[in-house]
């Protein structure tokens, strides 16, 4: 991992910093070869919000090779102007979205029409082997060979597209490489993703299969990393002996938005905690590994999912929202069943046995319909050992914190304490922050930016393997299948903190959980 030179100082201001000459100059970085994408649900949400901006902001930056070409396929008859103009429409839309990962001041045309020249829809079922017949035609113009092939799909399409492209050879590599990029859920518990783990090795290697998941794509989850690995005064402590708990948070004001129909198949576990959650418990865990090249890195990851000790209903609060301040309860949501008991918020107390965490909680909560919207990492340091200064008992000092703010405000920050000033010792609370962007120039970025520069490179670091996804599953099977009964499902009003029972949870270990209105 590259890094810059740029001075950070909680005593400097961003305009500062700047004309200070501190900000560091964008590493060069190379076109992205030729290759064609092909995505598989291009009339779909996910290509509409996310893989056209993303692409559209790469081409800004001039990071395409020329020959790029993207083919969309999907059913539904439809001119290749037509598609064109329902993306440039949506991008628009994106862009003027102040509160979109998108918004920019304005649209810039040429990179746009660049992108736009490059667009071709395809007419086909996804379970039609003319389809792949008529695909194959197409890929074969291509003198460069390259083809990556997106699964922007339901669940349900992955193995009989894998399977059509396998049969078809699309998936040969020769002369050019084949990969593919498989979207979430990737399975829905441990016995599912072993077995499409097994039909997508049938036809394509290991090396060729990209699964995704877009919280790896944002710049401040890689941030995790270089705080981590290129900082001196952070990875002495970074062990059981100096941190006493770790909470890792990402809550939503928004309820499930019209999504019933996915989320009863879902829930909030599935959705959230063997994917997301663990790629940020990944990063704030995993062990120094010998290189940022990317089995180095993932095999590190995979030591650490297989560490976790397996989750058990006394480690899991679920809850469900109840009509509340922030709007309707979730069983009132449309297609929601009146008796749900999907759960639309997870809480978890998760231990590693290893060396470095043995005996170190690691705390997780998401939830929908939630106080704030918020996603985090606090990082809590054990109190100091004995009392040493009066009038100031040791378990009324604030708590040495690190928070690694991750969306939507990018930073970090930590709480440590300091005299008072006056003639007593008296010890006070503060807090030191910086925010990325006083610092460095923002960019208009939807997450899937560098994983899909990266896939086109060749680079797997951010991408997950067959292993690392079954021990993600591994760890939370037994809250899907437990033993005995099921898991109770708690009410909590719509715009609170989430169910009572989560406090409990920490409460039981003599903890808290931080503020979601701080």
């Amino acid at each position: 991992m590259p890094t810059d030179s740029n001075s950070v100082s909680s005593g400097h201001s961003g305009r500062e910093a700047r004309a200070q000459g501190a900000l560091p100059t964008q590493a060069a970085k190379r076109p992205a070869p030729p290759c064609t994408i092909v995505i598989f649900g291009a009339g779909g949400d996910l290509t509409r919000r996310l893989l056209i901006p993303a692409l559209y902001h790469l081409a800004h930056e001039a990071l395409l090779d020329d020959s790029l070409r993207i083919i969309g396929v999907s059913h539904g008859e439809r001119e290749t102007a037509t598609w064109r103009d329902e993306l440039f429409e949506s991008l628009q839309q994106s862009v003027a979205d102040k509160s979109s990962e998108a918004h920019t001041d304005k649209l810039d045309r040429k990179p746009w029409d660049w992108l736009a020249q490059r667009l071709q829809y395809q007419a086909g079922e996804f379970e039609d082997d003319a389809t792949y017949a008529q695909l194959k035609q197409q890929i074969d113009e291509d003198q460069h060979g390259n083809v990556i092939f997106y699964l922007a799909v339901g669940a349900q399409f992955f193995k009989p597209i894998v399977e059509r492209l396998g049969k078809a050879g699309l998936l040969e590599q020769n002369g050019g490489f084949r990969r593919l990029i498989v979207e979430k859920p990737f399975g829905s518990d441990l016995a599912s993703a072993r077995e499409l783990n097994a039909h997508i090795l049938r036809f394509a290697r290991e090396s060729q299969v990209y699964r995704i998941d877009h919280f790896l794509g944002k710049d401040t989850v890689q941030s995790i990393l270089a705080v981590r690995f290129a900082n001196a005064m952070f990875e002495p402590i970074w062990r059981r002996e100096y941190i006493d708990s770790v909470q890792i948070t990402a809550a939503e004001t928004l309820g499930v938005e019209g999504r019933g129909q996915f989320y009863e198949r879902t829930g909030a576990l599935r959705d959230m905690v063997p994917n997301h959650l663990f790629q940020l418990l990944a990063v704030v865990a995993l062990e120094a590994p010998n290189s940022f090249d990317a089995e180095a890195v993932r095999g590190k990851k995979v030591e650490l999912f297989e560490a976790i000790e397996p989750l058990m209903p006394d480690d899991v609060v679920l809850g469900q929202y109840e009509a509340g301040p922030a709007g309707t309860a979730y069983r009132d949501e449309p297609n929601v069943a009146p008796d749900s008991a999907t759960e639309t918020y997870v809480a978890a107390r998760l231990r590693i046995d290893n060396w470095r965490w043995a005996g170190v909680p690691f705390y997780l909560r998401t939830g929908k319909r939630l106080a704030t919207r918020r996603t985090e990492i606090a990082v809590q340091l054990k109190r100091v050992p004995f009392l040493l200064f009066r009038d100031t008992p040791v378990e009324a000092l604030t708590p040495n914190v690190l928070t690694l703010r991750i969306d939507p405000s990018h930073g970090t920050s930590f709480d440590f304490n300091v005299k008072v000033p006056g003639p007593t010792m008296l010890i006070g609370a503060a807090r030191s922050s910086f925010d990325y962007g006083d610092f460095f120039p923002q960019r208009p970025n939807v997450g899937y930016e560098t994983l899909l520069y990266d896939c086109m490179l060749g680079d797997a670091t951010l991408f997950q393997r067959a292993d690392s996804i079954e021990a993600s599953w591994a760890a939370v099977d037994r809250i899907l299948h437990p033993q005995r009964g099921t898991v109770p499902v708690h009410g909590y009003a719509a715009g609170s903190a989430g169910p009572a029972e989560a406090d409990a949870l920490l409460a039981r270990d003599g903890r808290a959980w931080r503020p979601l209105d701080e």
